[in-house]
């Protein structure tokens, strides 16, 4: 009897398991896994040896394809042998550059996969973010261009690659004359145009050479809205096509926004060929469609890849070099292709930064001398400055009209909810007396309905339209932080501004016992707000621009690497948009758009990388990166240290490196370095090695390689700075160069050494041969401990003109005793 009852209880205790089993399973949501697997890929199966320009032998023949076909059906056995048949779904297999698929599966079925014999890193999919014509002439581009025949032949020969949202193929930044035929062949690449939605054969046209899309990762994380997520390589965002123009546009397009003509356009190489990979949607983007898409764009054969997309966090359970994105760049760079990512926009907060590796070139953000100020004439003759491309009220300030504020205006007895999005947001026609604002100028407050991100300037101006208003004013609100506004162009004269007007309002408004006005007699105008104005102090680090010091890991443990690498125009950069603006209802129906970010900075190092390599095709990534940092200006247009932007308005610091890496790119200066230092993909390997307290096996699983040879500390990898993290008593850093110039120089060494340190060089000075190299000792004491990092530099400075600066980032610790 009592067995029976222990078996029942025993059973149903079975069945309880089972059943909350099968709930757990039930309830348990599919995500995206990235999957590095053991096994040498296409580009690296034969070891092909590197050419001169550090570019591998492209794989072309049958027996590539066969491995390839191999490494696709691997991926297919390995997957059948360790989950559950039905409970994944394998998206893409990556064959080229590293070895490996996405896939759609529950996290227990991860588990089961991290497990799997012959799995070196399984990687949760972290999604991919947007890092979101003045500039050619702010940098010196026109006198590079004179150089290489002008701009009908910058970028000649080279195509740069870009991971975005794709392109808008009818824009004239991207349309091929015939009557300038391509002069230079483009043999070493071979992409394809895949056709689809708005994207016919057709749009291939010679300057774009290529169109890709990538869906299998959206298309699992998301029900994608076939309205705006276009299966083809169409740009319905136009962030990808805004970066392709900044990067590769052609020269001289005209920008037009409402009628009015802003300049001239033209891309940083406006010679370049174009190659579009589409990875990011209007509704997702995946890291799974970012990676197949780079590494497509590294087996077509591209010489430059931009990517101002990618993760918007740090990697988990990992270090950030070691992340399945950090490695798949590290394995472009090592087939030649130059890399260049947008550091990010979440400055000014330190170590924010999104480009960690060594093997990228991560580029911040800063402004120009240009900006376009509005401005606000009141009845009492004051002006208030603010934004907004728009037209003036009618007779330029000539005339001025009522001034109206919004919730004065509202109805009384209106049957609306008394929210902000009504009483003063100015969202709903409904809410108003329409012959309160009809002919006015009406002042909207950004409030609740702005914050959370529920009201729009696009609904303000269908209420100012639909009620007649003459104008309208958005002014800042305090409780909702300090006022940053970016120029937009709007239908309606408008303009946005920080300061509150609420005085000579009230002093000119009549009300009655009840608060209600019974008169309004304040009145105002606004000024046009399109016209650019050229002055002040540029550049200035902006204050969106993500900050070093580079971290290791999401503790934020500092890591010997500067980042970032250089600072390149980010703020408010004229360049092509799509018409269809899925994400941006304020730029429906524009082609061009002033916008803002890393992802702006990003293009203008990709295309000056595009003319150093048309002019030095021979030069490998790291010499191309080289160049870009060692030339670069870290002086503003009056000769003193650039500044960088704080958290409050017009609080403004000297920069240091971790704002702005080397300085403000200098194509000119760039094209001609003198000196060079470089380091190559078993460089990289050495460099992970040596990182403190790193597993020989975490490197074997995250690269496949041995760590058979390691640098004596990770500051020793030859980059064209010195960043030492926890400097104690003294160490000996060394630096290699190369000349590439065409003659014999001489150059002296100078240090400018960090605050608790004494630097010391050797040689002092020394001569080089064209093509040869010398070693520099780099000997670093410290003097006084310190509580955090200082900055110097060293200055090379040769007999032929070249001047080489190196940055110096160093945190001493602890003094000899």
């Amino acid at each position: 009897m009592g067995g029976g009852v222990e078996r029942m209880i025993s059973l149903q205790f079975m069945a309880l398991l089972l059943s909350v089993n099968f709930v757990a399973s039930v309830a348990e949501e599919r995500e995206i896994y990235l999957v590095l697997v053991e096994g040498h890929p296409v580009a690296f199966h034969r070891g092909y040896p590197p050419s001169e320009d550090g570019r591998r032998v492209k794989p072309k023949s049958e027996v590539d394809k066969f491995h390839a076909e191999q490494l696709e059906d691997s991926h297919d056995q390995l997957l059948q042998r360790t989950l559950e048949n039905g409970s994944y779904n394998r998206l893409h297999s990556f064959k080229h550059i590293v070895n490996g698929f996405a896939v759609h599966t529950t996290p227990s079925q991860a588990r089961k996969l991290k497990a799997a014999p012959g799995v070196m890193l399984i990687e949760r999919d972290r999604g991919a973010k947007l890092m979101t014509t003045y500039t050619p002439q702010f940098l010196g581009l026109p006198e590079v261009w004179t150089e290489e025949g002008g701009d009908k032949n910058a970028g000649e020969g080279i195509v740069i690659g870009f991971v975005d949202t794709g392109i808008n193929p009818l824009h004239p930044s991207f349309a091929y004359d015939p009557v300038k035929p391509f002069s230079s062949n483009i043999s070493h690449f071979s992409g394809a145009c895949e056709t689809g939605p708005r994207f016919p054969a057709s749009s291939c046209n010679g300057k774009i050479v290529s169109a890709r899309f990538f869906s299998a990762g959206a298309e699992a994380a998301a029900t994608l809205n076939t309205s705006v997520d276009f299966l083809s390589p169409f740009d319905a965002v136009g962030h990808g096509s805004h970066v392709a123009s900044t990067a590769a546009g052609n020269a001289l397009v005209p920008v037009v926004a409402d009628g009015f003509f802003y300049g001239q356009a033209s891309g940083m190489a406006p010679r370049a060929r174009i190659a579009v990979y589409k990875a990011v949607y209007p509704t997702v983007g995946t890291l799974t469609d970012v990676i197949s898409a780079i590494d497509q764009a590294t087996r077509d054969g591209v010489d430059i890849l931009s990517l101002s997309v990618g993760p918007d966090e740090v990697p988990e359970d990992t270090l950030t070099f070691l992340s399945l994105f950090d490695i798949v760049m590290l394995f472009a760079r090592r087939a030649g292709v130059f890399v260049v990512q947008a550091a990010g926009n979440h400055g000014p907060d330190p170590s924010t930064v999104l480009s960690y590796s060594p093997w990228t070139v991560g580029a911040a953000a800063s402004g120009t001398d240009r900006s376009f100020p509005g401005s606000l004439l009141l009845g009492n003759g004051e002006k208030v400055g603010g934004v907004g491309l728009s037209g003036p009220t009618f007779g330029n300030g000539l005339f001025l009209y009522k001034l109206v504020l919004a919730k004065d205006a509202v109805k009384i007895n209106g049957t609306f909810p008394r929210t902000p999005q009504y009483i003063e947001e100015c969202q709903y026609p409904e809410a108003f007396e329409y012959n309160a604002v009809q002919g006015s100028v009406v002042i909207c407050t950004f409030s609740a309905g702005f914050f959370n991100q529920t009201s729009t300037l696009t609904a303000i101006i269908d209420t100012a339209r639909t009620l007649g208003f003459m104008g309208f004013i958005l002014v800042a609100n305090p409780t909702y932080g300090d006022f940053i506004a970016e120029p937009i162009p709007f239908a309606v004269p408008a303009i946005m501004i920080p300061s509150i007007i609420s005085l000579y309002y009230e002093q000119q408004t009549n009300r009655d016992e009840r608060g209600f006005v019974t008169k309004f007699c304040a009145r105002a105008a606004i000024g046009d707000g399109r016209v650019a104005s050229f002055k002040g102090v540029e550049p200035i680090v902006s204050r969106f621009s993500a900050r070093g010091p580079d971290f290791i890991d999401t503790k934020k443990n500092p890591a010997d690497v500067l980042k970032p690498d250089i600072l390149a125009p980010g703020h408010q950069v004229w360049a092509a948009w799509s018409p269809i603006s899925a994400l941006d209802p304020m730029l429906k129906g524009y082609n061009f758009a002033l916008l803002s970010g890393t992802s702006m900075a990003a293009p203008h190092i990709a295309g000056i990388a595009a003319l150093i390599k048309q002019y030095n095709p021979f030069w490998t990534p790291s010499m191309i990166a080289s160049a870009i940092s060692t030339t670069a200006t870290k002086y503003d247009s009056k000769g003193e240290l650039i500044m960088a932007e704080g958290y409050n308005i017009g609080n403004l610091s000297p920069s240091t490196p971790f704002d702005l890496g080397a300085g403000l790119v200098s194509p000119t200066h760039a094209m001609d370095p003198g000196l060079v230092l470089f380091s190559g993909y078993d460089d990289y390997i050495s460099f992970l090695c040596s990182l403190p307290n790193i597993d020989p096996d975490t490197i074997k699983a995250s690269t496949g390689e041995f760590c058979n040879h390691s640098l004596s500390h990770p500051a020793d990898l030859n980059l064209p700075s010195v960043t030492i993290s926890a400097l104690a008593e003294t160490q000996l850093v060394r630096r290699t160069v190369k000349n590439v110039g065409f003659r014999p120089e001489t150059y002296l060494c100078s240090v400018l050494p960090p605050n608790g340190t004494m630097v010391s060089l050797y040689p002092s000075w020394f001569n080089i041969s064209p093509q040869g190299t010398q070693d520099l000792d780099i000997h670093i004491n410290v003097t006084k401990a310190m509580n955090a990092f200082s900055f110097g530099e060293i200055v090379l400075t040769g007999s032929l003109n070249h001047i080489v600066r190196i940055p110096l980032s160093v945190l001493p610790i602890s003094i000899s005793l």
